[in-house]
């Protein structure tokens, strides 16, 4: 049976409203920059070349037998040349990567937490970017040219997906926005790693101000005129994997529960990351809303659908490393195993358990040999 892009659409529309679509759709992830090397051409000089991003995002959308045009644009290094970002930098090898910076000094909480839209325009952006570390007028300016950056390449972005989609039919891509966890936003962009981790030790109620007072930032964020269904706000899940229990019940999760639940008042719905192993939160996360899609990137398929795959959807947990190591039939043999336990009743989008970023990361012939598999076998 031949598949038009609206025949793949109805299967992801068909998943939100709690369908048992004709069969398991299939959206592989993978950043930009897995498709440049994929491509042959030089990663650390393509992520400039704007004018040659849309045909990234063709060779995406014609090669890897996803139902979702895979190309994904996370870190535009234009915009962070233009803001001189600390907290995103190319290696020399041409990846973006994320070193631990610290935007906030704990001497900071208070004046975080009485106005942290304003903390954040004085203090952590020119910390963080240095380019705005300079007079009102020259940060105005900077701010100004990177915005109309970012809004003219992801302007192209969009409309060449669109066109890509038509041309290959492909179904929508589901992400609308991102946001991040209120904790994760305090520990990630503000305090780093190691300082929120000393933080609720010798200030404990000053990280739950914080959390609170962030909290309204993260909503908006999450929240665009486009927020739907079909196009969901992202949001990737850092630090919970690594806290005790009674730290995540204390720090994290009230704050993120009530973001989760503002976006859907507000019509936007989530569609999580959980990095890491979060087995121990499972019953936390079947407390949000329902539909809530939550790609896992490790633990047991077969407790995570019992768990929260009746009231939610779950997407992720094939093993990206199988797919860079293992032989064409171990990677189809991995996801029969996955798709007969995920699949059943439905709330399933089949997906990696990481997205794709280094060509090292995942044999190109193994991704398309599963993604037909699952095709052609996860009919219902």
């Amino acid at each position: 049976m031949v598949e038009n892009a609206q025949s793949k659409n109805q299967l992801f529309i068909d998943i939100d409203e709690g369908k048992i679509p004709k069969r398991v759709p299939v959206y592989t992830w993978m950043d930009i920059t897995y498709i440049m090397q994929y491509a042959g051409v030089d990663l650390r000089k393509a992520q400039w070349d704007v004018d040659k991003f849309k045909d990234m995002i063709e060779i995406g959308a014609k090669s890897f037998q996803s139902d979702i045009n895979p190309a994904t644009f996370t870190r535009i290094q234009p915009v962070y040349n233009i803001l001189g970002a600390q907290n995103f930098v190319m290696s020399s090898e041409g990846q973006i990567q994320h070193p631990e910076i610290t935007g906030m000094g704990p001497e900071d909480y208070d004046e975080m937490i009485a106005d942290p839209y304003k903390y954040t325009h004085d203090k952590i952006l020119p910390r963080l970017y240095k380019n705005l570390d300079t007079t009102p007028e020259e940060k105005a300016k900077v701010f100004a040219k990177a915005f109309k950056a970012h809004s003219d390449i992801f302007g192209q972005i969009f409309a060449h997906h669109d066109l890509m989609n038509e041309k290959y039919g492909l179904a929508n891509d589901r992400v609308g926005c991102q946001t991040v966890a209120p904790f994760d936003q305090v520990a990630d962009q503000f305090r780093s790693f190691t300082g929120i981790s000393s933080d609720i030790r010798r200030c404990p109620d000053k990280v739950v101000a914080a959390c609170e007072a962030v909290t309204p930032m993260m909503l908006k964020a999450g929240v665009k005129p486009h927020s739907s269904r079909q196009k969901r706000t992202f949001i990737p899940l850092h630090m919970a994997p690594y806290m005790r229990e009674k730290d995540f019940e204390k720090f994290y999760w009230p704050t993120f529960k009530a973001l989760i639940e503002g976006l859907w008042e507000n019509g936007a719905a989530p569609l999580l990351f959980v990095e890491q192993d979060w087995t121990r939160y499972l019953d936390y996360l079947n407390e949000l809303p329902a539909g809530t899609q939550m790609m896992f990137e490790y633990g047991d398929p077969k407790v995570i659908k019992e768990k929260v795959g009746k009231k939610h959807i779950v997407t992720g947990l094939y093993p990206l490393t199988l797919l860079a190591r293992g032989t064409k039939q171990e990677c189809i043999d991995k996801a029969k195993e996955i798709v007969d336990i995920l699949a059943p009743g439905g709330n399933y989008i089949f997906t990696f358990d990481k997205v794709a970023i280094n060509i090292k990361d995942a044999n190109p012939e193994n991704i398309i040999a599963v993604n037909e598999f699952v095709k052609e076998y996860g009919v219902y």
